[in-house]
């Protein structure tokens, strides 16, 4: 089976075709220009699809809370303005006419790893994205869990810092606001302006820069203290963490070595896996659909 995959991302876009196997045709990648909305993200990409032929099916990972079913946008911040409710499937099927099956970038990741990458050897696991803001999945028999409304595995949203005093009100202590990349490169700036990204981050802390790698330590400890939690909930034979900062070999034995020091003991034979797909865990994970 030959299958037409993509996957929409805030910053680019990957199109490829994909068999089984996992083998990858026709790879390119484009600049997604997602705050010019919706509408014009899914116009410029059946655009580029529509120069690909010789293919038996289409496959969507995007970006949001997908309703996978019937193939729409349940919810999308403003990172890709009026993306909320854009329906995929029917588009796409409409002017491709052929089937089409849609799932959100995190799910699919998280199925790429299952059929073909780090989690390939086990049925039960978690997977986390590390980057802007945490993304989660959960799998299950080799199966994404969804939840009542088909949006579980909003790990970025866990309460990870107890609230002062009884304020409601006030701004709420989600993990990915003291866990995710972007958190990381604040904290970083806050001791260094030049550490825009995590890149310059690494490269300092491998000079010898010893305030920073301070703060990485402090980051980590917050990355652990939330998949401490999860891993307590869950139980699950592996957690795969991916995004562009855990690219780093060391960082991912790191966050494995301090989060085994917190877990209670029962739990302690989890393993934490860097992601091994890269940028084409999307694509790979979208394919995955048709080969259920």
């Amino acid at each position: 089976m030959r299958i037409l995959a993509a996957d929409i991302g805030g910053t680019n876009t990957k199109i490829c075709i994909a068999d089984e196997q996992g083998n990858l045709e026709q790879f390119q990648e484009y600049a997604t220009e997602s705050r010019q909305g919706g509408p014009h993200v899914m116009a410029r990409l059946m655009d580029k699809l529509a120069d690909y032929d010789n293919f038996d099916a289409i496959a969507i990972s995007t970006a949001g809370q997908v309703h996978s079913e019937a193939g729409f946008i349940v919810f999308a911040n403003e990172n890709i303005p009026n993306y909320t409710g854009m329906r995929i499937k029917d588009m796409l099927e409409e002017r491709f006419h052929t089937p089409v099956k849609v799932e959100n970038d995190v799910h699919a990741a998280a199925l790429g790893e299952a059929f073909f990458g780090a989690a390939r050897h086990f049925n039960d696991f978690l997977c986390l994205t590390f980057g802007t803001g945490i993304g989660g999945a959960i799998v299950i028999d080799r199966e994404i869990y969804k939840g009542a409304n088909g949006v579980a595995g909003e790990f970025g949203h866990i309460m990870t810092h107890t609230p002062s005093g009884l304020n409601m009100g006030e701004t709420p202590r989600f993990y990915e606001k003291y866990a995710s990349t972007t958190a990381l490169v604040q904290m970083a700036e806050g001791v260094d302006p030049d550490c825009k990204n995590g890149k310059i981050l690494f490269e300092k802390i491998k000079q010898g820069n010893k305030r920073l790698e301070q703060v990485l330590h402090a980051w980590v400890d917050e990355v652990a203290f939330g998949l401490t939690s999860i891993i307590h909930i869950f139980n699950p034979s592996a957690v795969i963490v991916g995004g562009g900062v855990m690219e780093q070999d060391d960082l991912v034995r790191f966050v494995e070595a301090r989060t085994k020091a917190i877990v209670m003991p029962s739990y302690s034979d989890v393993k934490i896996l860097k992601a091994s797909l890269g940028n084409k865990a999307g694509v790979l994970g979208a394919a995955s659909l048709f080969l259920q």
